[in-house]
C-alpha cells in the first residue's frame, strides 16, 4: 500500500497506549467488550438537574473511581474532566509499560483537547458555589497541565486544545507532529469533557437533542446524545518503541486539519471532503486503500447528511464502510475524536468494525454501509477518524496496522 511509511524508524510514529474512560466501559478492555457487543451508553441524565427539559438523555459515565487509577494527585484537587484526563492518561501508560525512569528520560508533549473545559464546576460557580477549591481547579488549562503533574515530568510541553469537538483529532495530529520531527520523545494525546449543563442546553435549544437514542445515518434519526470520558493515547517513534520491547498497537500515518468558518453550526459539505483529502495526503494513502471510515456521525439530520456527502466526493459510489461510534457513546464533545480514535487502534488491531446501533433503516440521501447493529470481523489495514466541529472545524487521522518491520 502507498500508506505504509517509508520513512526512518525514528520518525515513524506508533502508538504504545490507550486509556478509554467511556459510558461502554472504563478501561480499554472493557471499552474493547462494548465495541464489540455493540453496548449502549444512553440513560437518564444524572449529573446535574434536567427540571424544564422535555426529554433528557444521555450517555454517562458509570463506575469510574478516580482514586483507582490517579497515583499521585488529590483527585478532589482536580475537576471533573481532569479527572477523566488524568486517570486514562495513567491507564495509557500503564498500557505502555512506561517506567517513570522512561517518562522522566526525555522531552515529553501532552496534549488533550477538550469543548468545554471544566464547564460543570463553572456551572456550579455561576450557581452561586464559592468553594474555592472548585474555583482553582476550573481553567480548562488544567486538563494538560494536571496530566504532567500527575507523571513528575518537568521537561514537557503541556497544552489544552480548545477546537470542540474535533479537538481530540487535533492533539493526536499535534503530537503526531512533535514525534514525527523529533520534537518529543513522548506524547500523551487525546481529548477529555465531562457533562454539564451549558452543553447539555445549548444543543437542546438547537433542536438537537435526541428524545430517547442516536440513530446516525438512519432516516428517522432525531440528534445527538451528550456525553463524557476520555481518550489517551501514548505516541512515540518506532524506534523508541523497539528500543523499549513495547507492544505496538497501530500506526498514525498522518493527518489533516482545516477551517472554514463557513457557518456556525453547520458543516460545509466541501471543506469537510478537502479536510480528508489533506489526511489522506499527509499519510501517502490512496482513497481506494481506506478499508473503514469512523464517521463524527453526530445523528444529526444536517451533520449526517453533509457528512456522508462528503465521504461519496472523496471515496466515490462504493465508499469504505463508515460507522458511527456515538450510537454508543453518545458524543463526548472534545473527547469523540479521541474516544474514537482508540476504537480505530483496537479495530486495527483486533480485526473488527464496530457496529452503528440504534439503526433500523439507512437514510437514502446518505447512502452508507454503516455496519447496522452487529460487529462484523474484517481484515483492516488503513482506517481514518474523522473529527468535525463547530465553526467549520474538521479534523481528520489515518491510522494504519502495524505489520512489523521489513528485513
Amino acid at each position: 500500500m502507498t500508506g505504509q511509511p517509508k520513512t526512518d524508524p525514528a520518525r515513524r510514529v506508533v502508538i504504545t497506549g490507550a486509556g478509554a474512560i467511556s459510558s461502554i466501559g472504563v478501561g480499554t478492555a472493557e471499552f474493547l467488550a462494548g465495541l464489540r457487543a455493540g453496548r449502549r451508553g444512553a440513560g437518564p441524565i444524572t449529573a446535574f438537574d434536567t427540571t424544564g427539559f422535555d426529554h433528557a438523555n444521555g450517555c454517562e459515565v458509570t463506575g469510574f473511581e478516580p482514586e483507582r487509577w490517579i497515583e499521585r494527585l488529590d483527585p478532589v484537587e482536580l475537576g471533573p474532566a481532569a479527572r477523566f484526563a488524568v486517570a486514562a492518561a495513567r491507564m495509557a501508560v500503564a498500557d505502555a509499560r512506561l517506567t517513570p525512569r522512561e517518562l522522566t528520560a526525555g522531552h515529553v508533549l501532552v496534549s488533550v483537547g477538550t469543548t468545554d473545559g471544566e464547564t460543570r464546576d463553572l456551572d456550579r460557580l455561576v450557581a452561586g458555589d464559592t468553594d474555592l477549591a472548585v474555583a482553582r481547579r476550573a481553567s480548562p488549562a488544567r486538563l494538560a497541565t494536571s496530566v504532567a503533574r500527575e507523571f513528575a515530568v518537568t521537561d514537557v510541553e503541556a497544552m489544552t486544545v480548545p477546537t470542540a469537538c474535533a479537538a481530540g483529532n487535533y492533539a493526536i495530529g499535534y503530537g503526531f507532529d512533535a514525534i514525527r520531527a523529533g520534537e518529543a520523545d513522548l506524547a500523551f494525546c487525546g481529548g477529555a469533557d465531562a457533562a454539564c449543563l451549558k452543553t447539555f442546553a445549548g444543543f437542546y435549544r438547537l433542536g438537537t437533542i435526541a428524545p430517547d437514542c442516536c440513530r446516525p445515518f438512519d432516516v428517522s434519526r432525531k440528534g445527538i446524545l451528550t456525553s463524557e470520558g476520555a481518550g489517551m493515547l501514548v505516541l512515540e517513534s518506532l524506534a523508541s518503541a523497539l528500543a523499549r520491547g513495547a507492544g505496538i498497537h497501530a500506526e498514525v500515518l498522518g493527518y489533516g486539519l482545516n477551517c472554514d468558518a463557513h457557518h456556525p453550526v453547520a458543516p460545509l459539505q466541501e471543506s469537510v471532503a478537502d479536510c480528508m483529502r489533506l489526511a489522506l495526503a499527509d499519510a501517502g494513502v490512496q482513497p481506494r486503500e481506506v478499508d473503514l471510515v469512523s464517521a463524527h456521525g453526530t445523528g444529526t439530520q444536517a451533520n449526517d447528511r453533509t457528512e456522508a456527502g462528503a465521504i461519496h466526493e472523496v471515496f466515490g459510489d462504493r465508499p469504505p464502510r463508515t460507522v458511527s461510534m456515538k450510537s454508543m457513546l453518545g458524543h463526548a464533545m472534545g473527547a469523540a475524536s479521541a474516544l474514537a480514535a482508540i476504537g480505530c487502534t483496537l479495530a486495527l488491531e483486533h480485526g473488527f468494525i464496530p457496529p452503528t446501533v440504534n439503526h433500523v433503516e439507512t437514510d437514502p440521501e446518505c447512502g452508507l454501509d454503516c455496519v447496522p447493529n452487529q460487529a462484523v470481523a474484517a481484515d483492516l489495514r488503513i482506517v481514518q477518524n474523522n473529527g468535525l466541529a463547530f465553526g467549520g472545524n474538521n479534523s481528520v487521522v489515518v491510522f494504519g496496522r502495524y505489520e512489523g518491520v521489513a528485513a
